[in-house]
């Protein structure tokens, strides 16, 4: 599942999750997040939330996004594991495991 929300959905919801998901920063620009786009949207089973770094500066940088397409994967409400730039499926899949 992916779904684009904002530092108010990110603060107020996911930070009190349990479950372990994957947040996908990048910018509508970028030519390597929009080729991670059609690689992220081939999982299935792994919960993907998009934050637009043009539109949500200040989350980005509280996470140190310095590079994109960065993800960050969280456990628990906390940064567990974090990839940046292209990759490929394997790799997105190993940072919920």
């Amino acid at each position: 599942m992916i779904k684009h929300i904002n530092s108010e959905e990110f603060s107020n919801s996911l930070l009190n999750s349990k479950d372990t998901f994957i947040v996908d920063f990048y910018a509508d620009w970028c030519g390597p997040c929009r080729m991670l786009s059609t690689i992220l949207e081939e999982l299935e089973n792994i919960n993907i939330y998009k934050i637009n770094v043009d539109d949500e500066q200040e989350l980005a940088m509280k996470y140190g996004v310095m590079s994109i397409p960065c993800l960050v994967s969280f456990k628990e409400g906390k940064e567990y594991k974090r990839s940046v730039g292209l990759v490929d499926k394997e790799t997105i899949i190993d940072l919920t495991k």
